[in-house]
């Protein structure tokens, strides 16, 4: 089960990231601008959190859906 996001980067991007992929809007521009600058401000990269997206998916997408923040 992912962290509860309070400290855990990765959780948040993947939070992020999966809310813009669950509305079908990942291509959007400003997603794009956000997301790459919070990934390059957290040091680390769209390969680890899409990993950490496939591993916890179900439970990332349960934490969207009850309305969540990242962090």
């Amino acid at each position: 089960m992912p962290d509860s996001g309070s400290t855990d980067p990765i959780f948040g991007a993947a939070v992020l990231k999966l809310s813009f992929i669950m509305k079908g809007i990942i291509d959007d521009p400003g997603f794009r601008v956000v997301y790459f600058g919070t990934l390059k401000e957290l040091g680390i990269t769209d390969s680890k959190v899409t990993a950490y997206i496939q591993t916890h998916r179900e439970s990332l997408e349960a934490h969207i859906r009850e309305g969540k923040t990242a962090y």
